[in-house]
């Protein structure tokens, strides 16, 4: 299955960033922490050369604590700031601020240096959509800042939010890159819902998903949720887990799309279990 997306408002926003980062310090990159390889936009290394940087890994009361320690230790030993967080809590919200700051030492020596105090940090919040970022950003504001949605394409604009006195955020569109070289890359992020639903058939990625669970041995979340194992042909599958929820159609045959979608919904929303897509040392 190879999945490609990109649509034009990206193009737009893409342009837009490269014009906004020439204003800030640091970029603030969130990724998902079921698959922080597959969510990093390639373009932003790019786009934030000189830039100091922080990886944000989002979503990580979603993912296996193992898997996220192995991440964790990676970013280290490529000489990247990272943090681990829940954004919808505000329990890791201090620990956030401080790497914020920790990240933001050259910037505080560049201005010391000019004879500048106090300047707030001026940071861009970035990622590809559904990553979590307009929710961090609210956790952090303490308000409803920037507008949240458990699909891509919420934020349309960009948008500069105060936070406290020492911490200036842009908020910025949910942008992917033009082309997926790997299609297993394209796989995750479907799966994590960072791609327009109608621009993947839901059947056949739930399939994959299913293919995904065996390959890996992840099946006991699921088996537990539909008492159904993911193995047989996939539309076997989704046509049982449809019986079983009552997702039918005119005349009691089974809706094995709406059983797609509720599938790829329960395992994003963390109802199948702590589950990672992808681990370091396979990159």
């Amino acid at each position: 299955m190879n999945i490609q997306w990109y649509p034009g408002h990206m193009t737009k926003a893409k342009r837009a960033m490269e014009e906004n980062v020439k204003v800030v310090d640091l970029i603030i990159e969130i990724v998902d922490a079921r698959a922080p390889g597959a969510t990093r936009n390639p373009d932003l290394a790019a786009l934030g050369r000189g830039k100091d940087r922080l990886i944000i890994l989002n979503k990580a009361d979603l993912a296996e604590p193992e898997g996220t320690e192995r991440w964790a230790a990676w970013f280290v030993s490529q000489g990247i700031r990272s943090f681990v967080m829940d954004a919808r809590s505000r329990r890791d919200l201090k620990g956030l601020l401080r790497a914020i700051e920790e990240a933001s030492v050259k910037k505080k020596a560049r201005d010391q240096a000019r004879g500048i105090l106090n300047r707030p940090v001026r940071a861009m919040a970035a990622g590809i959509p559904n990553v979590g970022k307009s929710t961090l950003i609210n956790t952090i504001a303490g308000r409803t800042a920037a507008r949240t949605g458990n699909r891509p394409g919420v934020t349309k604009g960009t948008q500069w939010i105060r936070l406290g006195k020492s911490v200036e955020l842009l908020d910025t569109p949910g942008i992917l890159w033009p082309k997926f070289e790997d299609p297993e890359i394209g796989l995750m992020i479907a799966f994590l819902g960072s791609i327009g639903e109608m621009a993947v058939d839901q059947e056949e990625l739930a399939g994959e998903f299913f293919r995904f669970l065996e390959r890996t041995g992840r099946t006991e979340g699921f088996t537990e949720r539909y008492g159904t194992e993911p193995s047989g042909r996939p539309e076997e599958v989704l046509s049982r887990i449809a019986l079983k929820r009552s997702l039918l159609l005119a005349g009691g045959l089974p809706d094995t799309r709406r059983a797609a979608s509720a599938v790829l919904e329960d395992f994003r929303a963390g109802r199948l279990g702590r589950i990672c897509l992808e681990l370091p040392g396979k990159l």
